[in-house]
């Protein structure tokens, strides 16, 4: 159901003016007053915070974002799909960012459960959570941070036979996975449904990141033939540090967004590789 003119008369009523610490002013609705709005109207809270800032009124919550992004630009993210593919330590950042950010629908993928040895770097993990569904998880978190957020959660691992129903309609997939075989899956997946791919892989205090189109040969240029690839990479023998898994989820989450809104500059056809040990940091070209 979308807004009609009613609902945006009272969302004007209730909207209030302010002044950003710079002094500029800006028309403003609070989170409350968003979520009273849906309550009496039936609409979601995302639809109400997209007929907002079609009426220049800022969600609250959103406001922070209007240096960097216009309304339009917000509205742009409210109305996008990204699906996230693996919810451990890339992925629960990942999630976090784009939750708080106001992706509007995000596809949460992962079949694993939380275990000890997740505490010190996978950000949804907990002590209280130790064997958990990860999806579970993310799915709750999201609702703590952004109730305007739908979640689609599919606990259970991607593979050949789900992973074109899973991705499907997304306007970005984020690669967050440990296996370099479910990598694999995933980008012929994304490339079959004309999806675009951002990936990133941590050991250590390394890590890499790289975004891919459809028609980019991709992840082959990274790890060679998919057919003689190990399963897993380096992670296995160097572990993943929070500092640097939180950096490189980050910079995922960037190029996601940049693909969505269509501006800055992206890692396509390029691998940016990080090594915190010694503060480099390279882009790669891939050909």
């Amino acid at each position: 159901m979308k807004p009609d003119v009613d609902i945006k008369i009272r969302i004007r009523e209730l909207s209030n003016r302010k002044k950003l610490p710079d002094k500029t002013p800006y028309t403003g609705i609070s989170v409350n007053n968003i979520i009273n709005i849906s309550g009496d109207s039936g609409i979601s809270c995302r639809d109400i915070e997209i007929a907002s800032l079609e009426e220049e009124i800022i969600p609250e919550r959103y406001i922070r974002n209007m240096k960097s992004f216009s309304a339009n630009d917000q509205a742009t993210l409210l109305k996008s799909m990204i699906t996230i593919v693996g919810l451990g330590g890339l992925g629960g950042v990942v999630t976090e960012i784009l939750a708080r950010t106001g992706i509007g629908i995000l596809n949460l993928v992962d079949g694993d459960v939380f275990e000890e040895s997740n505490l010190n770097r996978q950000f949804l993990c907990t002590e209280n959570l130790i064997s958990t569904q990860k999806a579970e998880a993310a799915e709750k978190r999201i609702k703590e941070i952004n109730s305007s957020v739908t979640v689609r959660k599919y606990s259970e691992y991607l593979n050949e036979e789900n992973a074109a129903g899973i991705i499907g309609g997304s306007d970005a997939v984020i690669d967050c996975l440990d296996s370099l075989t479910a990598r694999f899956v995933l980008e012929r997946a994304s490339k079959k449904a004309g999806r675009r791919l951002v990936s990133a892989a941590v050991a250590g205090s390394y890590g890499h990141i790289t975004t891919i189109f459809p028609e980019d040969p991709g992840l082959k240029l990274i790890y060679g033939d998919p057919e003689n690839a190990p399963n897993k990479g380096a992670e296995t023998s160097l572990g993943a540090l929070s500092y640097c898994v939180s950096l490189v989820a980050s910079l995922e989450a960037s190029e996601a967004i940049k693909i969505i809104l269509k501006n800055g500059s992206l890692l396509r056809n390029k691998l940016l590789v990080i090594d915190l040990a010694d503060n480099s940091f390279e882009t790669m070209h891939l050909s």
